[in-house]
């Protein structure tokens, strides 16, 4: 591509996803943008929003030969927006909310270099099983999910014992849509 790829991102799901899809990168999460948004903003709208604000919020500059991928990634169950949960008590609260109901998780991406940007969006649906109060307290105190939309991860212990079919992408549910970015990376250069 003769191009560097920049992931303004910290999260190591997505950097795993990222180097699954071969592609040479690098990190810098250095940024200056608050993610706030309106509370009548619609709920599919917030991630688009985030992402494009974390691009913007860069902390420099790209550089004529650069590309900078940012994400956010939401979870919407029954009318209510999942975000990383505040302590043990709302990872818990959260899990309960899933637990036998079917959830969406939408990711947001921008794509942006020095003279373009491009920003879509992907949505899968997760169905849990219900969910015991011990599996529960189980997955909070061994994995800590604390730092994670939903208060769970797919590829942990919950996601195989707790999620009985997802429609839509696998990896947009770990945070970045693999398949559809390598598509709009295509189309973007």
């Amino acid at each position: 591509m003769n191009k560097k790829i920049i992931l303004a991102s910290g999260s190591p799901r997505r950097k795993e996803i990222l180097e699954g899809m071969g592609l040479d990168f690098t990190v810098d999460t250095g940024n200056s943008f608050t993610e706030e948004y309106s509370p009548d903003t619609p709920h599919e709208q917030i991630p688009v929003l985030m992402a494009q604000g974390k691009s913007h919020g860069f902390h420099r500059e790209l550089e004529e030969d650069e590309i900078l991928i940012t994400s956010d990634t939401m979870v919407l169950c029954r009318g209510e927006i999942l975000g990383k949960p505040k302590d043990r008590e709302d990872a818990v609260r959260m899990l309960r909310l899933l637990s036998g109901h079917v959830h969406r998780v939408v990711t947001a991406v921008t794509l942006r270099d020095s003279r373009q940007e491009s920003t879509f969006s992907d949505t899968a649906y997760v169905h849990f099983r219900e969910l015991s109060g011990s599996e529960i307290d189980y997955y909070v105190d061994t994995f800590r999910p604390f730092d994670k939309a939903g208060a769970y991860a797919i590829q942990e212990w919950i996601g195989y014992n707790g999620i009985t079919k997802i429609d839509g992408s696998y990896y947009t549910i770990m945070g970045l849509p693999s398949c559809r970015l390598y598509t709009e990376l295509q189309k973007f250069l």
